[in-house]
């Protein structure tokens, strides 16, 4: 039986050769994404959104706690043995392999949350190779728990059908209490003027989603040995975090109804902690309950032994030092090669289509006309700083302002974002859209037609709004904001379909198409019938200059 200052040794190496192969490939060819976060590494542009208030991932940094307390508790709750086995845990390699696949796969798709997915499973995978099936199975709960620091922005795609739905139910609460509150779109208003709300999308859960689910989850992992019992815990956690939501909302709409503004402000801040009581709290009571009906589901962890993870054990648990060296060596060179790919891949130049007419630089879209007939006039709307700064530099743009000579008050602009090689020039302009301050009322899909073909194509269309100054005060400014986007074979209505599309294009057909997003907004204060004809009008006179299918 060796020393186990020497197993250490076996088992230290041929480990962090591993993991030090495998991070340098996350940190020097990480991300390819470069449009907003400027790094190589995937460790940085993760660990970014923690502390980046515009990702809605703070709760990031609770997670990784969360995720180390888990390890060294599990760690310590099941003490080494000799059916625990030291040498790598099966599947461990293959693991690490598969990381490095996935990662592959998500930097050939710019999607860096994919990339994740591979660095999560890749570490998983280094832990089992280090220490055996203690170590995998101490390990996999709280590497899969990291999954809930993921920023998943698609939450904020959803988050304005569940803003309404919080809306509707306040309202119907607070009319069952007997106040007259009017709904206009998310706002909530006093017939009498004393109050009104818009409920952002911090009001609606969608922000606090992913923590109070993985708090959730994380009860249900504590309390019951079943992972069905988990997964309960964690569906549990949807419909109350629903419920929490509209009782803050109520409660607001009361607290103003009864005091003023004053008092619904208090009643915000104080119910902001609310939604967390009500979450936490129904999920704990559940647990509860299921824990004194069924106590057999509940977990019992052996009493804390605090053992060393490299515990001398019989010749027969543990893998060969030939062997493991020869597993570290294969993984080093995959990783080396992995490197050697992707480097290659970064290099490359763009070598995909367009759908849009390039002017004379090759990067913009061609220049828009000046005058569309007799009845309107195009004048030029300057890119702003901010745009270009944020932007990747090879970013191309078009737009004018396009005027009615009949009805100067009758305007429409048209902007078209063209991408280039990063896939970051474009996003989804729900985000931009409330960052400029408007407020989204609702959507729809619209076809617009392209002149000479049938069918024509999809479109999705916004119903915004903005409080305006101007003599009279403040007053509401309603507009039509139509958006699609356009590939070089395709023209989709969503940022999911285009995301979708150019992933498998870069994917599956090694091709990287500069899409273009195209944007038609205009005022709607004469009816979204006459909007969407103008929006047509506009479109008939331009479509043929740079649009090249529709």
């Amino acid at each position: 039986m060796t020393s186990v200052g020497t197993r250490a040794r076996d088992i230290f190496w041929p480990a962090s050769v591993c993991a030090v192969s495998g991070a340098l490939v996350f940190q020097f060819l990480g991300n390819s994404t470069r449009g907003y976060i400027g790094s190589d590494s995937l460790f940085y542009w993760w660990g970014f959104q923690w502390v980046n208030p515009g990702s809605e991932t703070q709760h990031g940094l609770l997670i990784l706690g969360i995720s180390a307390w888990l390890t060294a508790r599990e760690l310590r709750s099941h003490p080494a043995g000799a059916g625990s086995g030291t040498g790598s845990a099966p599947g461990a390699v293959w693991a690490m392999l598969g990381g490095l696949a996935i990662h592959v796969l998500g930097f050939v798709a710019e999607q860096a949350r994919v990339s994740i997915l591979g660095l999560l499973l890749f570490t998983w995978g280094t832990a089992a190779f280090a220490g055996g099936r203690r170590w995998a199975r101490a390990t996999a709960f709280p590497v899969a728990f990291m999954v809930f620091a993921i920023p998943f922005n698609a939450l904020d795609s959803v988050g304005f059908w569940l803003r309404m739905w919080v809306v509707s139910a306040s309202a119907r609460l607070a009319h069952g209490l007997g106040i007259g509150v009017l709904v206009n779109g998310s706002q909530l208003l006093s017939p009498d003027g004393r109050y009104d709300y818009d409920v952002a999308a911090a009001c609606s859960g969608v922000r606090s989603l992913m923590a109070l689910a993985a708090l959730s989850l994380l009860i249900g992992h504590l309390r019951f040995r079943s992972r069905w019992l988990w997964a309960a815990m964690l569906a549990a956690s949807f419909p109350l975090i629903y419920a929490g939501n509209v009782a803050r909302i109520a409660s607001i709409v009361v607290a103003a109804q009864l005091g003023g503004r004053a008092w619904g402000d208090r009643a915000h801040e104080a119910m902001g902690f609310g939604v967390f009581a009500i979450v936490l709290g129904g999920i704990l009571g559940t647990a509860g309950i299921i824990g004194r009906l069924w106590p057999a589901w509940l977990r019992r962890d052996p009493d804390p032994v605090g053992p060393s993870p490299f515990t001398t054990l019989p010749a027969d648990a543990r893998t060969p030092t030939r062997r493991r060296w020869s597993e570290a060596a294969a993984i080093a060179s995959v990783s080396i090669a992995a490197a050697a790919l992707l480097l290659h891949i970064s290099r490359l130049p763009a070598d995909g289509r367009t759908g849009i007419a390039l002017a004379a630089n090759a990067r913009d879209p061609v220049d828009l006309p000046t005058f569309l007939g007799t009845d309107w006039i195009g004048q030029r709307s300057e890119v702003t700083e901010i745009e270009k700064q944020v932007l990747p530099p090879d970013t191309g743009y078009s737009r004018k302002i396009y005027i009615s000579l009949a009805d100067p008050s009758k305007q429409a602009l048209l902007s078209i974002v063209l991408s280039g090689r990063d896939r970051t020039s474009i996003h989804r302009p729900e985000l931009c859209l409330v960052g400029q301050g408007w407020t989204i009322r609702g959507s729809f899909t619209h076809r617009f037609s392209y002149p000479g073909k049938d069918g024509g194509f999809p479109a999705t269309v916004l119903r915004v709004e903005k409080n305006v100054a101007n003599a009279r005060g403040r007053v509401p400014v309603s507009q039509l904001f139509a958006y699609y986007f356009v590939g070089g074979d395709d023209v989709v209505a969503t940022h999911w379909d285009r995301i979708s599309r150019d992933a498998w294009d870069r994917v599956a057909r090694g091709r990287a198409d500069r899409w273009a997003y195209v944007v038609i907004q205009t005022g709607s204060s004469d009816g979204e019938s006459a909007a969407l004809e103008r929006i047509q009008t506009i479109l008939d006179g331009t479509l043929r200059v740079f649009q090249k299918h529709g």
